[in-house]
């Protein structure tokens, strides 16, 4: 098992906090697509797979403003 540490997503994310919060994103955007569709090359859960995948710089996001309710 390989252990990914903050200071190696802040390298592809520009902060440890960032790059954690991509990562879980990209990990349930793997989750929901159908099993089919996710590349079964190995035996991986889908947290380490898109840790690899962000610490690759294989990931592309962008932020995006949170819209406000109006009151």
């Amino acid at each position: 098992m390989r252990v990914y540490t903050p200071n190696e997503l802040a390298n592809n994310s520009g902060s440890k906090y960032l790059g954690v919060l991509v990562a879980a994103r990209y990990a349930r955007e793997l989750n929901a697509l159908p099993s089919d569709a996710v590349p079964s090359d190995s035996d991986q859960k889908l947290t380490t797979r898109s840790l690899e995948t962000l610490c690759s710089g294989s990931v592309e996001f962008s932020l995006v403003k949170r819209r406000r309710r109006g009151t």
